[in-house]
């Protein structure tokens, strides 16, 4: 099997060679390419083909979040792995609505970021768990404050709209999707019509809150988590 090929972004070089020895060290995996800023990282995704990008989010230039959009339009086939400082749900929120598979705090342990990166890797969405706990605990107060009664997702959606939502706020495009369930792309676009006429969420970013809210990629961490 070929190593995961690993990008690293990020604007501290010491940094940069810490992840660079740790990653370099695995059996699967390769450090393809180094960027200090978000236009050199979506400049390297798109030379060097990586299929995780491992990035920072407050760095020089265009900053991460933008990158991350930017690289998941030019290079859709990779993957973003943001590693932060930031212990922050607005900046979970941000991230995963701009495209990225996950979020890592840099406090985490080599190995919980090494575990996160294969994730990722496989098509999982892999979160933060403490961050991913308050984000959902934080959405479920806010939803039973304002509507009590209000159904859960599976109430409102079918399985098959389920699988959609998910893959959606885990950053997949509409063939990306069809290619996972087995599905023609004009029927994934049928699906994602329906979740915005059931659940009254038009952008991609709202369909992310919804998915976090509603404990969709909590589920999709914990089993990245035990896998």
């Amino acid at each position: 099997m070929s190593p995961i090929r690993v990008l690293i972004a990020d604007d501290h070089a010491v940094l940069r060679a810490g992840l660079r020895m740790l990653i370099g060290s695995q059996p699967d995996m390769e450090v393809v390419g180094e960027a200090a800023d978000g236009e050199e990282a979506v400049r390297q995704a798109v030379e060097t083909r990586p299929d995780v990008a491992l990035m920072d989010i407050t760095m020089p230039g265009i900053g991460g979040i933008k990158a991350v959009e930017r690289l998941r339009q030019a290079r859709p086939e990779t993957r973003v792995l943001v590693l932060t400082m930031h212990d922050v749900p607005a900046y979970l929120r941000s991230v995963l609505a701009a495209g990225a598979s996950g979020y890592v705090v840099k406090r985490a342990a080599d190995s919980e970021l090494l575990s996160a990166i294969r994730g990722v890797h496989r098509g999982r969405t892999v979160l933060d768990p403490a961050l991913a706990t308050r984000v959902v605990q934080g959405g479920l107060r806010k939803r039973n404050a304002v509507t009590p009664t209000a159904k859960g997702p599976s109430s409102v959606l079918s399985q098959r709209e389920r699988e959609v939502l998910e893959l959606v706020a885990q950053g997949f495009t509409n063939q990306q999707i069809a290619d996972r369930l087995g599905l023609s792309v004009k029927t994934v676009e049928t699906y994602r019509s329906r979740l915005v006429e059931k659940l009254g969420l038009r952008s991609r970013a709202d369909l992310v809150r919804y998915a976090l809210d509603s404990g969709l990629l909590g589920a999709a961490d914990d089993a990245a988590g035990s896998s």
